[in-house]
């Protein structure tokens, strides 16, 4: 897929718990600062009922849930941007995702000690935004220093990208997080050549401890922040969640019931990652297999054809097209082609949101 989400914060705001729930991984999770040294990498399955509904309308031998990329980066410290704490090591991690879950401590407790002395999410979240304004602001200096130079050798390209510039680091002066700033496309490109840290979106994760409610002042702070940002919350219990992982999955929905609970707080929170990335979900179904493809928003069927195999984006013929709503609503894939919601689609075909797909190709 190429897209990856990054999960950031302070040391021990249970950050590799919340990993290791939601890609079953084993990396440490130890109650002392910087027990992640090594970014730990690992593969989500993103939850889809409508997957579910597909094995059994097609009685499919094999079920294949859509996946995400997550990556644990060690937590950032106050003075990162100066190298605190491997600093330097960590935010280039940063730079190589393509959105941030930024974990905050919601829980209360002294068996996990916090770097900052005491909890408060508030304070936590400017620590690491600061941190990477910081290091942005850094980039963003040396590269206008950089172009001013060929301003003077006459490049008429050079004036335009220093106002730019100028323009992002009085934006990130002001405490403005660029990802939530409208820019055009040309804009865009030198954004993503400097591979600035503020302009990637950012889900927010309230980590609080057991019990209902719990922690909920905490959280609403949180949350309000977030609602200024335009970003979303989830809120969930690393520690629940970790335990109901190491579950067996046909002990896991009796188990959550039991405490009160509809899904998973790592349902939504992959369900929430995903949608980060501006992915959508088209489905391939039949008797051997149904399976769920993440697709960036956009693309074409010929290109999600290539994310099932080149050969077939290559030999791209057509696309058979009908949607999932229609299917549940038709009853059967024969009742789909009879109501006349079966449509053949060429190269132009731009993919939806639930999807269902048949490639004809040259081999």
């Amino acid at each position: 897929m190429g897209l990856c989400c990054g999960m950031i914060g302070l040391p021990n705001v249970g950050k590799t718990t919340v990993f290791n729930a939601l890609v079953g991984a084993g990396a440490v999770a130890a109650n002392y600062p910087f027990s992640t040294v090594e970014t730990n990498v690992g593969i989500a399955s993103v939850p889809d009922p409508r997957l579910t509904k597909l094995t059994e309308l097609f009685k499919s031998k094999k079920t294949t849930p859509s996946t995400l990329e997550v990556r644990d980066i060690a937590g950032l410290v106050e003075g990162a941007s100066k190298g605190e704490g491997l600093g330097n090591q960590f935010l280039g991690q940063i730079r190589e995702v393509d959105a941030l879950i930024h974990v905050v401590r919601c829980f209360q407790g002294t068996d996990v000690v916090h770097v900052s002395g005491g909890v408060d999410p508030l304070r936590d979240i400017e620590i690491i935004e600061t941190e990477l304004m910081l290091a942005d602001l850094e980039t963003l200096n040396r590269r206008k220093e950089r172009i001013e130079k060929r301003i003077k050798s006459g490049d008429p390209k050079a004036a335009k990208e220093v106002a730019l510039l100028q323009r992002l680091i009085d934006l990130l002066d002001k405490g403005e997080w660029l990802a939530n700033v409208p820019f055009t496309s040309d804009e865009r490109l030198i954004l993503t050549e400097c591979q600035l840290l503020t302009a990637k979106p950012v889900l927010f994760v309230a980590n609080v401890s057991e019990g209902v409610n719990a922690d909920e002042s905490l959280v609403a702070k949180v949350c309000e922040f977030a609602a200024r940002r335009s970003a979303r919350v989830v809120t969930i219990c690393g520690q629940l969640e970790a335990e109901v992982s190491t579950l067996p999955e046909h002990e896991r929905a009796e188990y959550l019931k039991e405490l009160g609970l509809a899904e998973s707080g790592l349902m939504r929170l992959a369900r929430e990652a995903y949608a980060l990335l501006h992915l959508v979900t088209f489905f391939t179904a039949g008797e051997i297999e149904s399976r769920a493809w993440p697709l960036r928003e956009g693309l074409t069927a010929p290109q999600a054809a290539g994310k099932i195999h080149s050969d077939m984006e290559r030999g791209f013929i057509r696309a058979e097209v009908y949607h999932y709503n229609d299917l549940i609503a038709c009853g059967s894939e024969a009742r789909v082609r009879e109501k006349g919601c079966f449509k053949l689609e060429g190269k132009e075909y731009v993919i939806k949101e639930g999807d269902i797909v048949y490639f004809r190709f040259n081999v």
